[in-house]
Parts: C-alpha cells; structure tokens; sequence
C-alpha cells in the first residue's frame, strides 16, 4: 500500500469515470441524423390528455428532416421513412368511350410527401412495409387511367395526351394525399391496340410524314450533290487559279533568267554606246570647231569685202550728192525762172481779167440789151401764143375789118409784155429796138465813110 493513499476515494474516482463513459455513450448513442432523403420519427410513450382532435393520435411523435436529433434511452423510440422517388411503370388496358380496347403504358415518379402530415400519414401506412408503396400506386394510377380512357375517344387520346396525364393526376391527388404520398410528373410512353385500329389512324399521316421525310431527303440529296459540284467546281477553280499562277511564276522566271542572260551583252552593248555617244560628242564640238573657224575666216573675207563694197559706195555717194546737187541748182533756177515768168503771165492776165472785168462793168446794160433784143422774137411768140391754141374763133369787127382787130389784140399782148418787162429790169423795149435802129443806121454810115476814106488813102 501507498502510504498516505485511501483506498475508498479511488473506488469512488473509478466509479464516477465508470458513470461519465456511461453516460457519454447513452448520449452519444441517443443522437440520431436525418438524411437529406429521409426523416426520423421519433414516439414516446407518453400521450397527452384525450380532446377528441385528430391531432390526438399523433401526440407523442416528432418528425424530423435532415437534421440530428436526441432520442432519450428506455423513453423514446425512433423510425426512418425514407423520402426518395420511385419510378412506376403503369399499365392499364381499358375500353374508350367508342368501344375501341387499348393499352395503355405510363411512368410515374412518386415519393413520401414533405410536410410533417404527410410523412405521419404515410409512416402509419408503409413505415414497416415500404416496399409497397410502388405497388400501392400503380395500382392506384391504373384505376385511375381506365376511368378516365373510358371517358375519351381513341382520337382524342391520342390527339390530346397531355389531357389525360392531367386527368389522371388530378384523379388520383385526393387518394395519394390519405396515403402521404404524392406524384412528382406522369408522362403517357405508349398508346396501342391489339386490332391495329391506332395504327391504321395513322397511315394516313404516316404516308404524309413519309412523303414529306423523302422530299425532304430528295432536297437533301440534291442539295448534298449541289454542294459536291459546288466543292469540285471550286476545287477547279482554284486549279485553275493554282495554274495560272504557277504558269505565270515559270514566266517571270524564265525572263528574269532571259534578263540575266542578257544582262552581260546589254551592259557591253550600253558600254559602247556610251562610248559612241562621247565620240559624237567630241565630234560635234570638232565640228563646232571647224565651223567657228570658218566663220571667223568668212567674216573676215566679208568684213573686208564690205568695207571696201562700203567706201566704193561712199565715193559713189559722194559723186551721186555732188551730181545731185547741181541738178538740185539747176532746177531751182529754172524754177525760178518759171516762177518770174508764172508771175509775169499772172500780172498780165490778172491786167487783161481787170480789164475785161471793167468793159464787161460798161458793157453791161448794152450786153443785157443785146440778149433782150435776141429774145424779141421768143417774147413775140409768147404773147401770140394763147392765140394759137384757139382752133377756131369769131371776130366780129364794127369797123368791117376783123384782122386789124387781131393785130391789135396782138399788139396788145406784146405792149403788156413789154411794159412788164420795164417794170422789171428797167429796160423799155420800145427805145431799145429804136436806138438800135438808129446805131444800125449810123454805123453803116460810119462805115461807108471809113471805105471811102480807105479808098482815097490807097489811090
């Protein structure tokens, strides 16, 4: 023994520890976890007050969904019910409303419901025996599916399919609620008859469908063979293009090859006519030489020509000038003597106009007289002129002698004209026929008396 330790206080250390690990364990053993999938009901053997409520016979139990819980030892007991979906297939065979026998296959997906309720419900029904629960229900899915085909023709079933999951469901709902079980989807899979009624409703659109699938697959086809002409023809194309191209590369090569060998005899050939152009050149300044010189050789030839074409022509000038101006002398004394005798004649013939100018003054009234006395006869005429454009006329004379009495009209014409005609110039006609009468007989006495004295002169 150890001195100093008690025996009894280590009993009672084992004991307490002995007692924790009991408990630890009790606890630990006592906690439960829901699955995402399942739930945990949990009874207890106490139950409350009876009220006559339906909640009464669920006194006592808890449901628990994915969580942990506590379930007190000797109390408490505790289930699972699982939550999962099962699948169904559902076959019915039923009667349409046009007395037409049919099958009918459907799947359905069902699973416990998620609501406390629920899962009570369905934990009073199937909590030992889940296994039944996809019989429970296609059973109840083909009750249901019968009683609704038999409410529909055959072409409305098959026309409208989504009508009659619909009915089925909402036919079923109420039963499966009751059960705590409730249907995720319905889908009808197939539709048939043993009599091949459904299928010889559907040649019709069968051959439609048929027809439309081969047009469809004769465009297809067609388009198919288009594309493949189209890809040849473009592969063609590009051929072409990959030809032409290749031709015109071997073309470039070949002149640049061309080019190259030539470039040798090209380079010599512009060397030499380099060179040639230098000789031209050299050449034209030769013969730009030469010809400057010969100009300057020429010029000098024609310079000296010309300076002696130049002083022959001024000798010649000066011997013309010299020539010119004695003539130039001469003339100018001859114009001044035509000028002396202009003058004279002007002198003299200005003399004769003054004279004639001055006789032609006196002589005048007597040259006036000279013109009147030649126009007597016109003047005689004219006043017995209106007496000749009388065809015939009538005298009658008191004195017995009818000319005397037309002379006397005739005179008196000839008095009237006269007397108008010394009205108007002042010359009396009467005096001017007298005086010239007189001077007629005067001068031809003058005259014969000159005779005579030039007759006695001459013997």
């Amino acid at each position: 023994m150890i001195p100093g330790f008690d025996p009894v206080l280590l009993v009672l250390v084992l004991v307490v520890a002995v007692l924790a690990l009991l408990v630890v364990f009790t606890v630990l053993r006592g906690i439960k976890v829901a699955k995402p999938d399942e739930a945990i009901i949990v009874t207890s053997r106490q139950r409350g007050a009876r009220t006559g409520d339906e909640s009464d016979e669920n006194a006592g139990q808890r449901v628990v969904f994915g969580s942990r819980v506590f379930v007190r030892p000797v109390v408490e007991a505790y289930f699972k019910l699982s939550l999962r979906s099962r699948q169904l297939n559902v076959q019915a065979t039923a009667q349409t409303r046009d007395a037409i026998t049919i099958r009918v296959n459907a799947v359905a997906v069902v699973k416990v419901g998620g609501s406390e309720q629920m899962v009570r419900a369905a934990a009073q029904r199937f909590l030992n025996q889940q296994d039944q629960i996809e019989s429970s229900t296609e059973e109840v899915l083909s009750g249901s599916v019968r009683s609704i085909v038999g409410q529909l023709t055959v072409t409305e079933i098959i026309t409208n399919r989504q009508a009659l999951q619909g009915q089925v469901l909402e036919a079923v709902r109420e039963s499966l609620d009751v059960q705590g079980l409730q249907i995720d989807t319905l889908q009808i899979k197939e539709i048939d008859d043993d009599n091949g009624y459904i299928r010889d409703l559907g040649r019709a659109e069968a051959a439609r469908v048929k027809q439309v699938a081969e047009i469809a697959e004769s465009v297809a086809r067609q388009a198919s063979e288009e594309a493949r002409i189209g890809a040849d023809q473009a592969v063609a194309e590009q051929q072409r293009k990959l030809d032409l191209r290749r031709a015109e590369i071997r073309k470039e090569t070949d002149r640049a090859g061309a080019e190259a060998a030539a470039a040798a005899p090209l380079a010599e050939a512009i060397a030499q006519q380099e060179v040639v152009s230098q000789q031209e050149l050299t050449a034209g300044k030769r013969v730009g030489l030469r010809k400057q010189e010969l100009e300057a050789e020429v010029r000098a030839v024609a310079d000296a020509e010309a300076y002696a074409v130049s002083t022959r022509a001024t000798a010649e000038a000066q011997a013309e000038r010299n020539r010119r101006i004695a003539v130039a002398e001469a003339v100018r004394a001859e114009g001044e003597a035509e000028a002396g005798r202009i003058r004279a004649t002007g002198a003299a013939q200005a003399e004769s106009s003054r004279a004639q100018a001055e006789a032609l003054q006196e002589r005048a009234a007597e040259l006036l007289r000279q013109q009147l006395i030649a126009q007597l006869p016109e003047i005689v005429r004219a006043a017995a002129e209106p007496l000749s454009g009388i065809g015939s006329m009538t005298i009658i004379a008191s004195d017995g002698d009818p000319t005397g009495q037309l002379g006397q009209s005739v005179a008196g014409q000839l008095a009237t004209s006269t007397k108008l005609i010394k009205d108007l110039v002042g010359i009396d006609v009467a005096e001017l026929v007298t005086g010239r009468a007189t001077g007629a007989a005067a001068g031809a006495a003058a005259g014969e008396q000159l005779a005579r004295a030039r007759g006695g002169d001459a013997g």
